[in-house]
């Protein structure tokens, strides 16, 4: 079968080191970084490292965590390949108690409720799963640490999700498909424990604006700074949220052409032309989310399901397209790439 497990994993292991490293670069460079925030009067306005000093570096907010989780998933997957001391010793300098109260300080301000929402916020929850699964006792601090934090964001979300009238169907950030996606093993990971309401706002927002989808236009993709598919994005989170026997008549229904390869274009890697320019480096995450969300929708699907052949195929070939530039070439790639390369390698 192409591209099967083992040979991801494998693919993984071999680029654990190169990841690992690279992450921890990110995650301790200031700069350049992207800074946000609220103005509201003249004055000397706050560095970004004193807004966020556990999450400065990486450029933005969102590509700090996501190369907090690549380090953490792979410190924790492959600890006999990896840079455990030097890795370990940056996480546990940058995740302190003092600065994760600063961190939710910024979150608790009324003006900065729509930071990173969803998509931040989502990757934040995918860290905070991550370490909660790790038996590990650095792993275990860093992961009680964090908490604070995902409970704030929670909280926020919770909030949000009813007074959201209309999702956002779209290739970037504020995908809502993705956002919830990247939230619910932790939102379930609370359930667990009793704690019901992120769950179950994630899955009646999924429900309410997706569960009667059909006949998706995908034949519209991608757009020209895309990262996520919105159509594959959106089956993904179905497939999570949908009883196993009813999902694969939503699809049907959803992306009626896939057995075929139709749209075309959903089966065709994205041209980066410029991997310098921030907007069109986007298209490199979006040939390997687009791998890593049709191998989990194939994975959702009976293996004698006509349409698995198909997406199996075509992760090959989006992975084979952009794998390469995660590391060694411009910083609007190597800045967070790396965690769209190991989302989809990761069994």
């Amino acid at each position: 079968m192409p591209f099967d497990a083992l040979t991801r994993t494998s693919l993984l292991r071999e680029y654990a080191t190169d990841y690992v490293n690279l992450a921890i670069r990110n995650i301790e460079r200031e700069y350049p970084n992207n800074a946000w925030m609220i103005v509201e009067a003249p004055g000397p306005l706050p560095s970004h490292r004193d807004l966020h000093p556990a999450f400065f570096g990486s450029f933005d907010w969102h590509s700090r965590i996501e190369m907090f989780w690549v380090a953490v998933r792979l410190l924790r997957h492959f600890p006999d390949d990896v840079p455990q001391a030097t890795a370990r010793a940056s996480i546990s300098a940058l995740l302190k108690p003092a600065h994760m109260a600063t961190e939710i300080a910024f979150f608790e301000e009324p003006r900065h409720r729509t930071f990173e929402r969803p998509y931040g916020w989502g990757w934040l929850f995918t860290l905070q799963a991550e370490m909660d699964d790790w038996d590990d006792p650095d792993g275990q601090v860093w992961a009680a640490a964090l908490r604070p934090l995902s409970d704030t964001i929670a909280r926020n979300m919770v909030a949000w999700l009813p007074l959201l009238t209309y999702p956002q169907r779209v290739g970037m950030h504020a995908n809502t498909a993705f956002g919830l996606l990247r939230s619910l093993t932790h939102a379930e990971h609370r359930a667990g424990q009793g704690q019901t309401e992120l769950l179950d706002a994630i899955s009646n927002a999924g429900m309410r604006f997706f569960a009667n989808d059909t006949s998706y236009p995908a034949h519209y993709e991608p757009s020209g700074a895309d990262f996520l598919s919105a159509a594959l994005s959106e089956a993904e989170l179905m497939s999570r949220l949908l009883p196993s026997d009813a999902f694969p008549k939503w699809l049907y229904g959803f992306l009626p052409g896939l057995v075929e390869g139709d749209p075309s274009q959903l089966f065709t890697p994205a041209i980066v032309s410029d991997e310098s320019d921030g907007q069109i480096a986007h298209l490199a995450g979006l040939n390997l989310s687009r791998a890593a969300s049709v191998l989990a929708i194939a994975n959702a699907l009976d293996a004698s399901d006509p349409r698995v052949l198909a997406l199996l195929n075509t992760a090959e070939v989006h992975a084979n397209a952009s794998l390469g530039a995660v590391s060694g070439g411009d910083y609007m790639l190597e800045h967070w790439l790396a965690a769209y390369a190991t989302l989809l390698l990761s069994d």
